[in-house]
């Protein structure tokens, strides 16, 4: 039997276990490190129109920012992406460029490095040498991969699932993410992507959404998102809302908006407040529940005004503030990178930690995506570190099924990537399938996971 005084102290049993988890206090990172915002006030950066204005649209503003903290040699790799491979235009809020490379007092060549280097980065604004040289698209890789537009049952209302539709209330965000599974719909087109355009009045579009809802008392879930709700102008998004806890069979709404992260301080507007307040109460009285998701995809990008606009929701009668985030290499796919950001949401922020989707099959994506068999096991490593509400499932959108937690796969040729899904609903594209619900769907792991055998086998293919 062990004696007393020989039993692992407390910090040698943390060191023992896999993660080792430490409370780390929430950080602004100082924006004033960049040389082109060296003089602006903290006023100004609490500012929501200032961000706005000083968002990072195309590399004459980025160079204006950072000075000469970025080499000749990024700006190259940047400019190759742009012209041959990106999905999605520039649109960074100065909130979120501060997120990236947070250590100051770095000469060229180190900031460079770290740049590169950073998660945020990687995801926000992807420079050619990120992508997979072989395979930057998987040969089934789509611009709209989900087949969400042939879901419309009205421009720009989705209904994918049996109770539950996503309102696509606008094309736009505050924000642009390179891995946005919107791609197709979302943001100015590229020299790569010619983007579809959303054709009706925002007014018609939304009359249109109500009228479809109040017919089909058979949806109780809405997810008003878009783009993202932060640039739906405040007045009319409210009014939306309002219509949308008239009709008695809607009993969820869901309000989709990177912005928490990446502009909160649009969520910290005493306009916005306000509207929220009314509608929360609203929400409320009538019984129905109203949450906020975000998407955070690493811990940097948690910061003290991320928080204070997530309790600021939380405070004004929202009933919950989630999480969505999007499991992506280089960026959070290991288990402490994981772990990281769900304690500082959910024991920081007041964010819980809800799901980790793997990156959709968009093209020049496979940089970013990980193999069904890499996401499972990331499932078991985070599973008892977290409160088991506030435990993320990773789960897997599968083309025509929809979301599947990634452990109920029915088949996977591990060899050839290739894993085999069920579903027990029917698409409204689907009612009339009756082989709908014993069809297995595939999906499909990036080439460059998979062995010799099957690189060949893809090769020969294509």
């Amino acid at each position: 039997m062990t004696a007393l005084h020989d039993a692992p102290t407390a910090l040698e049993r943390l060191d023992r276990q896999p993660y080792t988890y430490v409370r780390r206090e929430l950080v602004e990172p100082d924006w004033r490190r960049f040389p082109g915002w060296s003089h602006v006030t903290e006023a100004q950066w609490r500012d929501a129109q200032w961000q706005r204005v000083n968002c990072v649209k195309n590399v004459k503003q980025l160079r204006k920012v950072t000075g000469d903290l970025l080499t000749e040699k990024f700006y190259d790799d940047l400019a190759a992406d742009q012209e041959n491979f990106a999905t999605m235009s520039m649109l960074i809020p100065p909130q979120m460029l501060n997120t990236m490379a947070v250590d100051a007092g770095l000469t060229p060549a180190e900031f460079t490095e770290a740049f590169l280097a950073d998660p945020v980065r990687r995801y926000m604004l992807p420079v050619r040498s990120d992508r997979d040289p072989r395979w930057p698209s998987h040969p089934h890789s789509q611009r709209d991969s989900l087949h969400e537009a042939e879901m419309w049952v009205v421009e720009g209302l989705t209904h994918r699932y049996p109770t539950k539709v996503l309102a696509e209330m606008v094309s736009t965000c505050p924000q642009y993410c390179g891995h946005c599974t919107r791609m197709d719909l979302v943001g100015n087109s590229t020299p790569l992507i010619d983007k579809h355009k959303l054709s009706l009045k925002p007014v018609d579009r939304q009359d249109q959404m109500i009228d479809y809802l109040k017919k089909t008392p058979g949806v109780r879930d809405v997810v008003v998102s878009g783009g993202d709700v932060a640039n739906v102008p405040w007045p009319q998004l409210e009014s939306f809302l309002m219509r949308l806890l008239d009709i008695e069979t809607v009993r969820d709404v869901r309000l989709a908006t990177k912005a928490l992260a990446g502009l909160p301080q649009h969520w910290l507007q005493p306009r916005v407040v306000e509207g929220l307040e009314r509608v929360a109460r609203t929400a409320s009285r009538r019984g129905v529940n109203l949450a906020i998701h975000t998407h955070v995809n690493h811990a940097q990008s948690v910061t003290p005004l991320v928080a204070e606009a997530a309790r600021t929701a939380l405070e004004v009668g929202v009933r919950d503030v989630r999480n969505q985030g999007v499991l992506m290499k280089g960026v959070n796919a290991t288990s402490d990178d994981l772990l990281d950001l769900c304690f500082a949401l959910q024991g920081e922020a007041n964010i819980l930690p809800y799901y980790f989707y793997m990156c959709d099959m968009i093209p020049n994506a496979e940089h970013w995506r990980v193999s069904v068999w890499e996401a499972q096991e990331l499932q078991h490593a985070i599973m008892g570190y977290l409160p088991g509400y506030a435990t993320p499932r990773i789960v897997c959108d599968v083309p025509y099924v929809g979301k599947r937690w990634v452990h109920q796969l029915a088949e996977y040729d591990r060899e050839l990537g290739i894993s085999y899904w069920t579903k027990n609903y029917r698409t409204g594209i689907e009612l009339e399938d009756p082989e709908a619900l014993d069809r297995r769907y595939p999906y499909y792991d990036p080439i460059s996971t998979l062995g010799a055998a099957g690189q060949k086998w893809w090769s020969d293919q294509t």
